[in-house]
């Protein structure tokens, strides 16, 4: 009999070099993400975000400022002024646009020059520049931002959750990341956290075990799951018995590009979702959450919140985070981009498997030179309807 001896020693230093897709996680114009990503409408700010002084944005790799001309339009302009190259953050907004601190050149909401006052006659070819811009739309209390080829314009959508309310309702928008589990900008890749979207079983073990329980009772069962793909990306149906014969059956969905489609994981009531998650891809290694919901009272969204102990996120020690882990911890816990070549799949992991080929096909047909899934030209088309939602059934 062998005493191990002769045993083949293996260690970390036996690793091949690791790799991450970068298909699935760059963002930046022109590469394959990026293009598809640019084929739809992301939110770049909350509708208050726009206003007399100028703001930052970063979206999908781009630098660029909102700002909203005293006339009542929003503008979204690349930052780096086309004259000099200096920032438009510092810019001066007046009635009909926003004017460069540097040597004045003013531009409309469109990018078109409107006046060069360093110039002769006050510029003689500002007809022939033009500042960078993306055309904006204004939805759900925030701004949506086109930032693809302007041929390929989709519309842009609405959703039956967010359109049809009972008479005590609102909408109310929110952009602390609600769903991240951290701060408003998380430093990860975004696909990290919108794949988290259709892995359930996370759920009682990180916020379960972990976390303690972070949701209702409910949600700490390990529930029997089904995967599949919809019209509009993945659904995740989750069954869990529960007293009398019946069940809970919950539906989250992932909607492509970016949507999070999240029933309220206390279980405050049992019917269709009431909020959607946006995740914005800032750069490849950053993302924020924008989410717009139907409410009753001012600040219901940010009281969806988790707290421990009554703690939110940022007021926890570096202590508590490490022994109570939650989302933000084990996504950025991955690295900026996680290294896919190192991953090692189980059954249970069937739904992010689903999202990568999703992705995939979404990219070979944009290659092919046709529009990809959930993009519509049609501005009579109705507001699009999701099954996500707490419900109780029969078992």
């Amino acid at each position: 009999m062998s005493d191990g001896a002769d045993r083949e020693i293996v260690t970390a230093y036996s690793m091949k070099p690791s790799s991450y897709r970068a298909e699935w996680t760059e963002v930046r114009k022109g590469t394959p993400m990026g293009e598809l990503l640019r084929r739809y409408w992301h939110p770049v700010g909350l509708a208050s975000d726009a206003g007399d002084t100028p703001r930052k944005v970063r979206a999908l790799g781009e630098d660029l400022v909102l700002f909203r001309d005293r006339r009542g339009a929003a503008g979204l302009l690349h930052a780096r002024c086309c004259h000099r190259g200096t920032t438009l953050y510092y810019g001066k907004v007046e009635d009909d646009g926003i004017r460069c601190c540097y040597h004045g050149w003013k531009f409309d909401t469109q990018g078109h020059c409107l006046e060069q006052p360093c110039e002769p006659a006050g510029g003689q070819f500002k007809d022939k520049v033009r500042q960078p811009w993306y055309p904006v739309e204004e939805r759900y209390g925030l701004i949506f931002a086109y930032m693809g080829p302007p041929d390929k314009m989709p519309v842009l959508p609405r959703y039956e959750c967010l359109e049809t309310m009972d008479d005590d309702e609102f909408i109310e928008a929110d952009d602390s990341s609600l769903g991240g589990g951290g701060p408003p900008i998380i430093p990860c890749n975004w696909l990290q956290h919108w794949e988290n979207v259709v892995d359930p079983f996370h759920v009682p073990v990180l916020h379960g075990s972990f976390s303690g329980p972070q949701f209702s009772a409910i949600m700490e069962t390990m529930p029997e799951v089904a995967f599949e793909t919809s019209p509009r990306g993945i659904s995740v149906r989750s069954i869990r018995p529960q007293e009398g014969g019946k069940v809970f059956y919950r539906v989250t969905e992932a909607v492509f590009p970016t949507l999070r489609v999240v029933p309220n994981p206390r279980v405050a009531q049992f019917a269709r979702v009431e909020s959607i998650g946006w995740v914005l891809p800032i750069d490849d290694t950053t993302f924020r959450i924008y989410v717009a919901g139907r409410v009753k009272q001012k600040g219901d969204i940010a009281r969806m919140r988790s707290k421990l102990n009554g703690k939110f996120w940022w007021d926890m020690t570096e202590d508590e985070h490490q022994r109570f882990p939650g989302d933000y911890e084990a996504q950025v816990g991955q690295g900026p981009i996680t290294l896919h070549s190192e991953e090692h799949f189980g059954q249970t992991d069937r739904g992010v498997l689903m999202v990568r080929r999703l992705l995939r096909q979404q990219l070979e047909t944009l290659a092919a030179g046709h529009d990809p899934m959930g993009v519509s030209f049609d501005r009579d088309a109705p507001p699009i309807s999701f099954e996500a939602g707490n419900y109780i059934r029969e078992s």
